[in-house]
C-alpha cells in the first residue's frame, strides 16, 4: 500500500529521461531510474506474492490461485508489449508532441495505471484471519538462518536457480538466435508472441497434470518438454525454417509450468517451516525467493554478455562468424536444456506431495512440531 504511489512516480521517472543527456549522465539516470522502479516493484511484490498461503492452505487451490494469477501476467505482458509503442505514437500524433514528451506521457499513463492496480488490490484483498497461527518473533536474521534448514525449500530453491537460469539464457539468446542463425528478424515479434500465448494457454491444464501427479513431478514433466523442444534449435540451419514456429510452441507449452509451479509449491514451505519453528514466516521465505529470481535474471544476462564477448559477436553485425553463431547455437540450444536436465531430479523427488502436505497441516493444526514428533 505504501508502496503503490512511489512504483507510478518511478514509472513514469524512467521513462521521462531528457533527450539531450549523454554519456555518463544519460547512464546514471537510466540506472537511478531503474533502481527506483525496481525497488518500488520489489517493496510491493514481496508481500503481494507471500498472500498466497495466507489466502487458502489447500495444496490444489493453491496451483488455482497462482494458474489465474499468471493467466493476467502473461496478459499484461502480451498487452505491454503491443501498446506501448503504439500508445506512444497515438500521444505523439494527437497532441504534436515531441518523443520524449510523448514517452514521458506513456510513463505516466502506466504509472497511473499501476497506482491504481496496486491501491485496489492493497485495499480490498483480506487475509483470513487464522488465530491459532502464531506471527513472526524471530530476529530478521535468526529468521533467515531458519530458511537455510528448510529441506524442501533449500530443494525447490536449487531447482529454480537451474530452471530460471536457464529461461534467462533463452529469452535473452531469442533474439540473437531468430535475427542472426535462422534470419528471421521481421518474425521476431510473431515468434514471441507465439511463444507467450502458448504459454497462458496451457498454465490451466497444467493445473490438472498436477491434481494427478502432484506438483514436482509436473513441474519436472512442463521442464523435460521445454528442454526436448530447444535442443532441436542448435540443428537448424542458418537460414529461415517455418519449424521454429513449432518448435517455440512447444517450448511454451513445456515453460507455462514454470510460470505456475514455483509459485505454487513455495507457499507448501510455508507450512513445513510452521511445522519446524511454530511461527509463521511468510515475508522472509519471499524476500528470499525474490532475490533468487533477481539473482538468477542477472547472473543468466551477464552469462549472456560474456558467451558473446567469448564467442567474437560483433554488435549490430548482419553477418557473425560461424564461431558467434556456434556460441548462440550453442547457449540457445544444448546448454540451456542441460541446465534444465538437471534441475529433473530435484523435481521429481520432491519431498512435498499432497499427502505430505496434508499431514503437515494436521501437525500444525495440532501446535505440534516437526521435530517433536521425530
Amino acid at each position: 500500500l505504501i508502496s503503490a504511489v512511489p512504483l507510478g512516480l518511478s514509472m513514469w521517472a524512467l521513462l521521462s529521461i531528457p533527450e539531450g543527456l549523454m554519456g555518463v549522465k544519460a547512464f546514471l539516470a537510466v540506472l537511478i531510474s531503474f533502481l527506483l522502479l525496481d525497488t518500488c516493484h520489489s517493496a510491493i511484490a514481496i508481500p503481494y506474492y507471500a498472500l498466497t498461503p495466507e489466502l487458502t492452505l489447500d495444496y490444489t487451490e493453491r496451483t488455482s490461485l497462482t494458474t489465474v494469477r499468471e493467466i493476467f501476467t502473461v496478459v499484461g505482458y502480451i498487452i505491454g508489449a503491443g501498446l506501448t509503442k503504439m500508445l506512444e505514437d497515438i500521444i505523439q500524433n494527437s497532441f504534436h508532441l515531441t518523443t520524449s514528451q510523448s514517452c514521458s506521457t506513456v510513463g505516466a499513463t502506466f504509472g497511473v495505471v499501476a497506482t491504481l492496480t496496486v491501491l485496489t488490490t492493497a485495499l480490498t484483498v483480506k487475509e483470513r484471519p487464522r488465530p491459532n497461527f502464531t506471527p513472526n518473533t524471530m530476529p530478521p536474521f535468526k529468521a533467515f538462518l531458519t530458511t537455510l534448514k528448510n529441506k524442501p525449500f533449500m530443494i525447490l530453491m536449487g531447482a529454480q536457480l537451474l530452471s530460471g537460469f536457464s529461461f534467462t539464457l533463452l529469452t535473452t539468446f531469442l533474439s540473437y538466435y531468430v535475427i542472426y542463425q535462422i534470419k528471421m528478424e521481421a518474425q521476431l515479434t510473431i515468434i514471441m508472441l507465439i511463444l507467450l500465448v502458448c504459454i497462458g494457454v496451457f498454465l490451466f491444464p497444467w493445473r490438472y497434470v498436477s491434481e494427478k501427479i502432484n506438483k514436482g513431478p509436473s513441474y519436472a514433466l512442463g521442464l523435460f518438454i521445454a528442454s526436448c523442444a530447444v535442443i532441436v534449435t542448435f540443428f537448424f540451419p542458418n537460414h529461415p525454417t517455418p519449424w521454429i514456429y513449432a518448435i517455440v510452441a512447444v517450448a511454451g507449452i513445456g515453460f507455462s509450468g514454470q510460470w505456475v509451479f514455483p509459485w505454487s509449491m513455495l507457499p507448501d514451505v510455508v507450512e513445513y517451516d510452521q511445522a519446524m519453528t511454530g511461527e509463521r514466516h511468510e515475508g522472509i521465505y519471499y524476500g528470499m525467493w525474490q532475490f533468487l529470481t533477481k539473482f538468477t535474471g542477472a547472473l543468466g544476462i551477464a552469462v549472456c554478455g560474456w558467451v558473446l564477448d567469448i564467442f567474437g559477436y560483433v554488435a549490430n553485425q548482419p553477418q557473425q562468424t560461424e564461431r558467434a553463431l556456434l556460441g548462440i547455437r550453442l547457449f540457445f540450444g544444448p546448454v540451456a536444456a542441460g541446465v534444465l536436465i538437471v534441475s529433473l531430479p530435484l523435481l521429481i523427488w520432491y519431498p512435498i506431495t499432497r499427502k505430505t502436505h496434508a499431514a503437515i497441516l494436521a501437525q500444525i493444526g495440532d501446535g505440534q512440531k516437526v521435530g517433536e514428533e521425530e
